[in-house]
């Protein structure tokens, strides 16, 4: 297995390279990227709308896969990963938070936080509901456990989103436009929860984002455009 040589770095990319097709038009989305995600960072990603956030979140996140490059996380090559090995990699390693929230509406809050969870068949339904408890317990949701989406609010429905990411105990959190759709309270209030986490239990965080007051509270920024990173 080839390693990274910094045991800090989390996810190491190299000259990674994405295009994609539109028509006749073909679109670089990724040019020869370089990046290292440290452990325990508080991460923005900023750029304008088609730098290539979204697509360096997806390949971080084994949910798309680059053109060209290296690719490791956690010391693992993941181009040399199979399909099933690169699913594992992101139900244990990696927790997703959308601006949409990609909850299940006709799942309760207890209900969407377990999905993730019922992957891994060798935990126990015992420590499954343990860890959900606490999860939701940690979002500060533990009144809302049977409502279904529809019930809630936007800031209570991205409360469920990152319990559902928390549950399973990643290493990375990966976060597109987590705020976007929130008013300027709510906005502030899942900053604090996410910082809290982060400090806390020493999650890293990474995010897209084009809200000013996420970025004035960030550990570290990154400034994409045309598919590289310019500071």
């Amino acid at each position: 297995m080839n390693t990274t040589t910094t045991s800090n770095v989390l996810a190491h990319l190299r000259n990674v390279q994405k295009r994609y097709k539109l028509g006749d038009t073909e679109v670089h989305a990724l040019r020869g990227l370089n990046l290292d995600v440290l452990k325990g960072d508080f991460t923005a990603l900023v750029g304008a709308s088609g730098s290539g956030k979204s697509t360096l979140l997806n390949i971080i996140g084994c949910i798309d896969e680059p053109d060209s490059g290296e690719i490791f996380f956690e010391n693992i090559n993941v181009q040399k990963l199979s399909e099933t090995q690169k699913s594992t990699l992101r139900n244990r390693k990696i927790g997703f938070i959308f601006q949409s929230f990609n909850l299940v509406p006709v799942l309760n809050v207890f209900e969407n936080i377990e999905l993730p969870l019922l992957i891994q068949k060798e935990i126990s339904k015992k420590e499954r509901d343990e860890r959900i408890t606490n999860a939701i317990n940690e979002v500060g949701l533990t009144k809302f456990l049977h409502h279904l989406p529809d019930k809630l609010s936007g800031g209570q429905r991205q409360r469920v989103a990152i319990a559902r990411a928390l549950v399973t105990q990643p290493s990375l959190i990966l976060a597109d436009e987590p705020t976007a759709n929130l008013d300027s309270d709510t906005t502030h209030k899942i900053i604090d929860l996410m910082l809290d986490l982060n400090k806390k239990k020493g999650v890293t965080f990474l995010f897209s984002t084009h809200d000013e007051k996420l970025m004035n509270r960030v550990t570290r920024t990154l400034r994409i455009q045309d598919g590289i990173i310019i500071s």
